[in-house]
């Protein structure tokens, strides 16, 4: 049932797995003003009817694949009937000034926020990419429920999952999170990019820190994240200021602290089938 259409998306790759299939797909986008690449595993209840969307961001210098070749996340999207689809983190080869110079910032490393400040804010829109042109790529071209979606992510892609739940909750009925960078102006990666995306009026950053927005953006459901006690990052990611904005505002949240778990996909490949299962109770199939 995935129709790709000529011209809008092109496929780049395709494998069968767990009866479903992963795919992986490039398109102009006019968000970014550039070729963006994606993946998607369509499981095999697509066959028959339309499922649930889930949506994977990743973190800081992955690509559309990441997640999709080391989560092991198609054993379970294929049981539960969701289709997974995982963006690429940034634009890439566009030409912008310093945008391969840092790991943390440019390329790999588009933060899910839409760039106000020059000379980023030509490409740099992955907020507006994510939230509004991708989830339309797919309802043209995937046996989608559109009106089922959840949003996940890890690291700085948990930050983007959060923020655009938080901005959007009737359009992300379900939201979780690994390791997410959950307080992005009070760390040195956040002042970093956002200094450098948005620009010096501290603001317009608040728009994109999930400790600040959910304290005037209550999220309706539960919010999962899962946190591993010997991440080396734990400095910049910050839970404990999400835990306790999220008890001043009364959000409810489930934050586990994973006992000797670092930051590693092998950390997110052994909850994962929990994130699964705590979207598909949602989300349903």
């Amino acid at each position: 049932m995935v129709n790709v259409m000529s011209g809008l998306v092109n496929l780049v790759s395709e494998s069968l797995c767990f009866g479903g299939k992963v795919g992986f797909y490039s398109h102009l986008s006019s968000c970014c003003g550039c070729e963006m690449r994606f993946g998607v595993f369509v499981p095999p209840q697509a066959q028959e009817k339309r499922v649930p969307v889930l949506y994977f961001l990743s973190g800081l210098t992955s690509t559309e694949e990441n997640f999709l070749m080391k989560s092991g996340v198609q054993k379970y999207a294929a049981e539960y009937g969701l289709m997974i689809v995982a963006p690429d983190t940034s634009p890439r080869n566009t030409g912008t000034p310093g945008e391969d110079d840092d790991w943390n910032l440019g390329t790999g490393a588009g933060f899910y926020v839409d760039a106000t400040a020059e000379p980023w804010n030509k490409h740099y829109q992955m907020y507006s990419y994510v939230v509004k042109e991708l989830p339309g790529v797919i309802a043209e071209n995937f046996p989608a429920q559109t009106e089922k979606q959840g949003i996940f992510g890890h690291s700085m892609g948990g930050h983007g999952a959060l923020i655009c739940a938080l901005r959007n909750p009737n359009q992300y009925k379900s939201v979780s999170a690994f390791a997410p960078i959950a307080s992005p102006i009070a760390s040195e990666w956040g002042q970093k990019i956002f200094g450098s995306y948005l620009g010096v009026n501290q603001e317009a950053w608040r728009e994109y820190d999930a400790s600040e927005l959910v304290l005037s953006h209550r999220y309706p459901g539960t919010i999962l994240i899962d946190q591993g006690t010997k991440d080396d990052y734990l400095a910049q990611l910050l839970p404990q200021k999400f835990e306790e904005a999220c008890k001043k505002a009364g959000q409810s949240l489930t934050l586990r602290m994973q006992k000797g778990y670092n930051h590693s996909y092998y950390f997110v490949a052994t909850f994962i089938e929990d994130h699964i299962r705590h979207h598909a109770g949602i989300l349903g199939s």
